[in-house]
């Protein structure tokens, strides 16, 4: 089989890992993209040549065109999940960076593109119904990155309509995990105030409420989805989750801990008191998503790619756990271990009483 040239945004991040260790061994031609860059020297970084590029940055068409001369598919990861306060605003990079990314695709004459979507740019449906990718990607009102998903879809549905000759791939993962993102997840969910090692404790009291339903599935195994699609040529939406429906006291006790119910009203009221004050990152939003985001049906990828997960949705909660309770990482910027977990550092972190991750609303 001929070495093809492969370009992957947001090459450094959870997924982009993921799929750099599984491309490494093909003998094709990688290219990371990144804002910041990884350790080049490490496994599985060293497996791809880079480019240090902020998608978002104002007229930088050219010279993502230029970076995209000769590539046979672009792989399209890059995404603000939830920035700090001091970061780029969401839609730079989401919105922006994406068009920008799009144009030089048609510039460079590029003949594919794989898009990282998320069953979060679904609408609601009924809470124990799964939905194949037919299902409207209106999106959450109340998340700001269920919006900005369907507003990928959106998007990619009019450059599909207006440039039929780039066939283009979208994936529809749910939660997407994996032990070495927990440095990633430490600082989106916990942030400095509350060690990660106390996930996994026993006596965690962790609120839920009693008809939440998750799904998940690993890094790896969407990252064998995206091989997948990259060699049989697929075109078009393809939904993903492991095999497994997790409920709430599930959840709970793969957590480490135990449930205590609680009315989502007041977990999301306790939450928004958390984010808007600092002692926490994560943004009620989430909790939003979290409950409305429909289960999806995996059918289409089993038959049309034949993919098989290697993981079920039990054990990819596990693992990432286990990393967030031996401090995992990676050796890049997005995914590297927080580092100062000491006392002070935690007080210091909530010493200014604001947000320190932007809004999700």
């Amino acid at each position: 089989m001929a070495k093809v040239r492969i370009v992957i945004t947001g090459a450094t991040g959870n997924v982009g890992t993921a799929l750099l260790g599984t491309l490494e061994s093909g003998g094709d031609e990688l290219v990371g993209v990144a804002r910041r860059l990884p350790d080049t020297t490490d496994a599985p970084y060293r497996a791809a040549s880079w480019c240090a590029k902020d998608l978002g940055e104002p007229d930088t068409r050219g010279e993502l065109a230029r970076l995209l001369e000769g590539a046979d598919a672009v792989v399209h990861l890059a995404w603000a999940i939830s920035p700090v306060r001091d970061d780029p605003p969401m839609w730079r990079t989401n919105d922006h960076g994406t068009r920008q990314l799009l144009d030089a695709v048609v510039a460079a004459g590029v003949p594919r593109v794989v898009a990282l979507s998320s069953v979060a740019a679904y609408a609601p449906a009924p809470r124990w119904e799964k939905v194949a990718e037919d299902w409207p990607c209106d999106g959450i009102a109340t998340s700001a990155y269920s919006r900005g998903k369907a507003a990928l879809e959106t998007l990619l549905d009019r450059f599909e309509a207006r440039h039929p000759e780039v066939g283009v791939a979208r994936l529809r993962p749910c939660a997407i995990l994996q032990r070495r993102a927990a440095g990633e997840f430490q600082r989106w969910l916990l942030g400095p105030a509350l060690p990660a090692r106390l996930v996994g404790d026993r006596r965690l009291p962790i609120p839920l409420w009693t008809d939440l339903r998750a799904q998940a599935v690993h890094s790896a195994d969407v990252a064998e989805a995206i091989r997948l699609v990259l060699k049989n040529g697929y075109t078009g939406a393809v939904n993903l989750a492991a095999p497994g429906i997790l409920d709430a006291d599930a959840l709970a006790g793969l957590l480490g801990g135990f449930r205590v119910p609680a009315p989502r009203p007041l977990v999301r009221t306790a939450a928004y008191a958390a984010w808007r004050t600092g002692i926490l990152p994560l943004h009620p939003g989430w909790l939003d998503l979290a409950d409305q985001a429909p289960l999806v049906d995996t059918t289409l990828a089993e038959t049309m790619l034949g993919w098989r997960p290697r993981h079920d949705a039990a054990s990819v909660i596990a693992d990432l756990v286990a990393g967030l309770r031996t401090g995992a990482g990676a050796a890049s910027p997005p995914l590297a271990p927080p580092r100062g977990d000491g006392i002070l550092s935690r007080l210091r972190s909530v010493a200014p009483v604001r947000p320190s991750h932007r809004s999700q609303s």
